[in-house]
């Protein structure tokens, strides 16, 4: 006889039921993507789902390969009450830093929502500067529905963005390592130099920012 919890699948909307529960009624869940790359923007992304509401096979953008990355960000752009991006560029991550720049591509996909949700979530730990009352989860892309969802949608966006990118500026393998810096992106730097897309404060190159 097994354990009342050994087979139980995870509900994937816990976090939002006990949220529900407790009167409120939009809740937004948001992450980010692009933080870590030597190049191009850092991209947030802010769901609302509609009540009970689930997206079958959303998770953890980084445990999806792009195939169903892509059908997934479809399928939660079309159910999904609201979708809004936010980013931050190269530029401003050179000179805000790339956790204030990250605030902001978060607080840019908030301000973006049609309505003000009720309540908002975040991937990670609570973020300071986002001017929204927030929880933060640590793990949430993968505990969080809502935060699942959005962590697909801005991977997908912002892998398309450096794929359009990469065709512009060949050599450096952006459309693969989406701006990450893989040996053969630092090799390519060597060969080829910085583009404009790349973060010069992440390179270490001195620089001169034009105000």
């Amino acid at each position: 006889m097994t354990g009342p919890s050994s087979s139980r699948p995870r509900d994937p909307l816990a976090y939002e039921r006990g949220c529900w529960g407790r009167g409120v009624s939009t809740i937004a869940g948001v992450d980010e993507v692009g933080r870590g790359p030597l190049a191009g923007p850092v991209v947030a992304c802010a769901v609302v789902l509609p009540r009970d509401v689930v997206v079958e096979g959303a998770d953890d953008s980084k445990v999806l390969d792009a195939a169903r990355r892509e059908e997934l960000a479809a399928l939660i752009r079309h159910r999904a009450a609201a979708v809004s991006l936010g980013a931050a560029s190269v530029r401003e991550i050179d000179r805000l830093n790339i956790l204030r720049a990250t605030t902001l591509a978060m607080r840019r996909a908030l301000a973006g929502l049609p309505r003000t949700p009720d309540h908002v979530v975040v991937d990670g730990l609570p973020v300071k500067g986002l001017d929204r009352e927030h929880d933060a989860v640590v793990g949430g892309d993968g505990l969080v529905h809502c935060i699942s969802c959005a962590s697909i949608v801005a991977k997908v966006v912002r892998d398309d963005l450096m794929r359009r990118l990469a065709v512009r500026y060949p050599g450096f393998g952006w459309e693969t390592n989406a701006g990450y810096g893989t040996l053969a992106h630092r090799e390519a730097l060597e060969a080829l130099g910085a583009t404009p897309h790349h973060r010069l404060t992440f390179l270490g190159l001195q620089y001169e920012l034009e105000l």
